[in-house]
């Protein structure tokens, strides 16, 4: 394993282990999502080029367009959050208390 594959591997270990330990804001969670996402894609990016296939280049642009959905899907609900209950803190969106 290179080190650059390496340094990926423990960029998403790191991001997921922050999404795993520090779940007090929705910020600091949707953070987390999107440096695993940003791993991902830059990964998705290099493993074609390293095996010289040229039919899973769009993988990388079809990720990046989900993850695009998923950071405005999560800003969304945060400004929604954050007007109905006062805060962004995560134990707010319990389904019971709404």
């Amino acid at each position: 394993m290179s080190p650059l594959h390496l340094s990926f591997y423990a960029a998403f270990t790191l991001s997921s282990l922050g999404l795993a330990f520090h779940r007090t804001h929705l910020v600091s969670a949707l953070l987390c999502l999107e440096s695993m996402m940003l791993s991902m894609y830059i990964t998705l990016s290099i493993w074609p080029v390293e095996n010289q296939m040229a039919s899973s280049t769009l993988m990388p642009m079809l990720m990046l367009t989900f993850s695009a959905c998923e950071a405005g899907t999560g800003l969304a609900m945060m400004v929604a959050t954050t007007r109905t209950h006062g805060s962004d803190q995560l134990h707010n969106l319990s389904l019971l208390q709404c």
